[in-house]
């Protein structure tokens, strides 16, 4: 029997990265997940992670502890920050600085040591366009990097980069995600849930995954507090 393929999933707990999960997964992927204890508002969605990367069956799950609230900048990483509850221009505030370019180089690291040549990641250029580091443009630039600056992408194991949500309305990545099986209840994706998971309801977050749901005529079955 050939063995699996190994994959790196970046698993944050939400929505979007549980279904990554679950697309690996279906892709035939032995799955190792790795989610960021980052000084976010929140543990909850950590909490999340481990429940669903045990539900997938994921090989091995990572919770790697790295405080970017250190440096701030962000409403996810600065208490005197608020959670913005309107939409807003530009580039959102929500917006953690080089958040998505420190995890993949953790991910990195790890798919090295494991001989994985493929990381997942969910990131989103549709409801989140406003991220430079959810664009297109940025995950080609990171892989190509990746290939320059590791051991095995200089001997010739090319490393991908997957971004399987990266063109998807969310009400297609719901729909995608339960024709794989996935527990969205499980998932918490608000900017500043409880310690229960419970959402906010009003944040970005919230509204762009209850606009998914009616779209996706799913029923959204998130704990609202």
């Amino acid at each position: 029997m050939s063995e699996l393929k190994k994959a790196v999933i970046l698993l944050s707990g939400g929505l979007d990265s549980a279904t990554v999960l679950a697309i690996a997964k279906s892709r035939g992927y032995e799955c190792y997940t790795i989610s960021f204890d980052y000084g976010q508002r929140h543990c909850a969605e950590i909490e999340a992670a481990i429940k669903i990367s045990q539900e997938f069956g994921a090989k091995q799950h990572k919770t790697v502890v790295i405080n970017l609230a250190d440096f701030g900048g962000s409403a996810l990483t600065d208490d005197a920050i608020d959670v913005p509850v309107t939409p807003s221009e530009g580039i959102p505030i929500t917006y953690v600085p080089a958040r998505n370019t420190v995890f993949l180089s953790l991910a990195l690291a790890w798919s090295e040591v494991l001989g994985a040549n493929d990381i997942f990641i969910g990131v989103n250029a549709v409801d989140y366009s406003g991220y430079p580091d959810c664009r297109p443009e940025y995950i080609n630039a990171f892989e190509e990097m990746a290939n320059l600056a590791t051991k095995n992408g200089v001997e010739g194991a090319r490393l991908n980069i997957q971004a399987p949500l990266i063109h998807m309305s969310k009400a297609k990545i719901i729909e995608t995600g339960v024709t794989l099986g996935v527990d969205y209840r499980q998932t918490v994706s608000c900017y500043q849930a409880d310690k229960e998971g419970a959402a906010c309801g009003v944040c970005d977050s919230c509204r762009l995954r209850r606009q998914g749901f009616e779209e996706a005529s799913v029923k959204d079955m998130t704990v609202y507090r």
